[in-house]
């Protein structure tokens, strides 16, 4: 039994989505379990319905329309001009997520993960009829029924022990009393026990198949990318990215921890639990071997790999007291860090300063500075790139540093991290 992880590029359209068929033809006798993402940039679309509804903005039905308009013209191209029952599963959909965007009852977090949880339950509707329509038979076992969480919303944790119970009961009883082989869920999304929806933080869809794969003990997790395997550079960066043949679970989750967009910084540690491989496909060239990662020690250790974060802020911290930035100083820091679900990037301290490198927090950094102004001056600047080199030579360091106003610099024996003004 494999799970197999098909992202939002893989299905941004109707073509897309019957290529995505083609590729689970192939593995017609086998068990599967198929982790589907928002279709496209739909993830995004909600987003923008999200703030429009919480903040009761004109815009709010412009930007449903083209949620619901970009899902509809993909049904109409899928399917025949007889296409009733879809049409109107999908108008149920677009009515609930109406009737929760009209009433933006909860805390931000919360409500956004009400409404962006309908961009996977769109894309497996449509996915799964088609599916069916094409002799895949499947089963769509809904991921807020299995994947159960805490209530931290839009980074929600896991409930071990009762997700793992759901995935075993729910996908088993499909593979051996219903005589199925296919089933379709749901990736990023779950719920809390008592039913609120929750997600697993962006781009979770990976975790959520690497979860899957852990509970069931799966042979394989393979998750389908328009590139044909990890590369070691953002193409969209870098010039000339090199292709890895094969890399170790230990490089990957060193990668996904400085911020590498290759995989979800949580999807390797579950597999890694069970010695489970995991192979990162092309969508476009399915019969390439693509990359693998497991347990076995990477192909070219010297490879160097470049990763790029755009719209950062350098926040720094001044003891008022001039006394030493000591454990009792950075516990009230991180603290609040904690709480407002800021993630650091860098970090850097001295006798009387500590300095943080973060994803830009919007106006999550006003409610930073004043609940630590009595005990901190606090200095920040915005709109930084920070960019990290692993295996850096200083051939490396000269061709991306040079001229740059480097703001703070960090080095370890393996690895060199930069943050600088954004050009």
């Amino acid at each position: 039994m494999r799970v197999f992880k098909f992202g939002g590029a893989s299905v941004n359209n109707a073509d897309a989505v019957k290529n995505v068929a083609d590729i689970i033809t192939r593995f017609s006798n086998e068990e599967l379990v198929l982790v589907f993402s928002a279709m496209g940039k739909t993830t995004n679309a909600l987003e923008k319905v999200t703030h429009a509804a919480f903040y009761n903005l004109p815009e709010l039905t412009e930007r449903i329309d083209e949620v619901e308009n970009f899902h509809f013209n993909i049904a109409d191209a899928l399917f025949d001009s007889d296409h009733l029952q879809i049409n109107n599963k999908l108008k149920n959909i677009f009515d609930s997520l109406k009737q929760v965007a009209s009433k933006p009852e909860y805390a931000y977090d919360e409500f956004y993960d009400r409404i962006v949880s309908f961009g996977e339950i769109l894309s497996t509707t449509i996915i799964s009829r088609f599916l069916n329509e094409r002799g895949i038979m499947n089963v769509i076992i809904p991921a807020q029924e299995m994947i159960i969480t805490g209530d931290r919303f839009r980074d929600a944790a896991l409930d071990w022990a009762m997700t793992e119970k759901l995935i075993k009961k729910r996908v088993l009883d499909v593979f051996h009393d219903q005589n199925c082989n296919k089933i379709i869920t749901q990736g990023f999304i779950g719920s809390t026990i008592d039913g609120k929806p929750t997600t697993l933080d962006r781009e979770g869809s990976d975790f959520t198949a690497s979860v899957i794969a852990y509970c069931l003990d799966a042979d394989e997790v393979i998750v389908w990318k328009d590139v044909d395997g990890l590369l070691n550079c953002d193409p969209d960066h870098f010039a000339n990215p090199l292709k890895i043949d094969h890399i170790s679970y230990h490089e990957v989750v060193e990668l996904t921890f400085f911020g590498a967009k290759i995989l979800h910084p949580k999807t390797i540690k579950p597999l890694q639990n069970k010695s489970i491989p995991l192979r990162v496909k092309s969508f476009f060239n399915p019969t390439a071997n693509g990359t693998l990662v497991s347990d076995q020690a990477s192909s070219d250790l010297s490879i160097p790999f470049l990763i790029k974060k755009n719209d950062q802020a350098l926040i720094s911290f001044f003891s008022k007291d001039f006394s030493f930035i000591a454990e009792d100083k950075l516990s009230k820091i991180f603290w609040r860090l904690n709480q407002l679900n800021i993630k650091i990037n860098l970090m850097q301290n001295s006798a009387i300063s500590f300095s943080i490198v973060v994803n830009d927090p919007g106006k999550k950094l006003k409610s930073l500075s004043n609940s630590l102004a009595n005990d901190f001056d606090i200095l920040y600047n915005r709109g930084l790139e920070l960019l990290t080199i692993r295996n850096f030579t200083d051939q490396l360091i000269k061709q991306y540093l040079t001229d740059k106003e480097i703001l703070l610099e960090q080095r370890s024996r393996k690895t060199i991290q930069v943050a600088y003004t954004q050009t």
